[in-house]
């Protein structure tokens, strides 16, 4: 996520100088056979080339628009789980109880640090890579990873995991697919055995078991915008408007320009870059949004989220020692 109050022009123009530069190699060869090499034939009317913009713009907000829509849904659903935590941690530290006091810290204890760890394997599931997403597959994007870190590629999950589960446990998860989803089951078979043995209330039991059913729809609804992605069609039919558009672009201008004078052609040039960047970026901006767990710059902060509710996980037991909040790298949180 972005913290800065606007991303600096140089920065979108970095961005997106890949695409600037192709532009002007499509403006400048239409440009340059017309004025240099005499063929005036190339320059077509204008009102094609508007038909196609408009029906480029018309599907480029709507994909915009869609793809803000799943990256506000993945940042409500995160707050979602940002609230479920702290009510997990309440219930927890509340519900449970024992006459011996340490038994009661190590139960307390044992249940926060496990959600915790869920999720810890939830933000590595959801930073994987998808054949769709195009964080590491984009060149204007790989450029652009230098300024900030991502954590869960950088770090190992069975490293994560070790200071909030038991050796037996760990190796338990690190086995099974979906490991997430495999905590939350060892959490309710844990409640299950508490109250099994008169350790737990049958209402505050049956209070928990709904949390993580809670968490388990949370989780969900995460596995669904990751694997389920803006539908293809759409998202091809915009890219195939957009470059038609912009290849054709110069071949519009050549004509109307040409009408203010002998050299007034060469303004096809800078114009179909101006005119061609704008559809470009929204494309591209559109293209960066998405997939909001990819581990983009735009994307939904999942390991500052996941750090703030540590923290106040681990307040709730006492602890003093705890780990500082996320930066922001060059104004970007991940």
């Amino acid at each position: 996520m972005f913290t800065g109050r606007n991303y600096k022009i140089r920065e979108f123009l970095i961005w997106t100088r890949r695409d600037i530069l192709k532009l002007m190699l499509i403006a400048a060869i239409p440009t340059l056979l017309y004025q240099l090499a005499g063929w005036k034939w190339v320059g077509i009317p204008w009102v094609p080339i508007a038909l196609i913009g408009t029906a480029a713009a018309f599907i480029a907000g709507f994909k915009n628009t869609q793809s803000y829509n799943r990256m506000w849904e993945a940042r409500t659903i995160w707050g979602g789980i940002v609230n479920s935590s702290r009510a997990w941690g309440i219930m927890v530290t509340g519900y449970i109880r024992n006459a011996n006091n340490e038994e009661e810290q190590r139960l307390h204890r044992t249940f926060i640090y496990r959600h915790i760890a869920w999720m810890t394997a939830l933000r590595f599931q959801l930073r994987e890579s998808r054949s769709w997403e195009n964080i590491k597959t984009k060149a204007y994007n790989i450029s652009y990873t230098k300024f900030y870190h991502v954590q869960e590629w950088e770090n190992n999950l069975e490293d994560e995991l070790t200071p909030f589960l038991s050796d037996s446990e760990k190796a338990y998860i690190l086995q099974r697919k979906n490991r997430a989803t495999q905590l939350i089951a060892l959490q309710s078979d844990h409640l299950k055995e508490l109250n099994a043995t008169g350790k737990l209330d049958t209402l505050c039991y049956v209070e928990m078991e709904n949390m993580l059913k809670e968490l388990y729809e949370q989780q969900g609804k995460c596995e669904r915008i990751k694997n389920f992605p803006y539908p293809r069609q759409f998202a091809s039919i915009n890219l195939f408007f957009i470059r038609l558009l912009t290849y054709s672009l110069p071949f519009g201008l050549l004509n109307e320009f040409a009408k203010l004078g002998e050299h007034g052609a060469w303004l096809t040039i800078p114009f179909t870059v101006v005119v061609g960047w704008v559809f470009t970026s929204l494309e591209q901006v559109g293209e960066s949004t998405e997939n909001p767990f990819e581990g983009g710059a735009n994307d939904v902060p999942i390991t500052s989220m996941s750090r703030t509710i540590e923290i106040d996980l681990r307040e709730m037991l006492g602890e003093k020692e705890l780990p500082a909040p996320v930066p922001a790298m060059n104004n970007i949180l991940m």
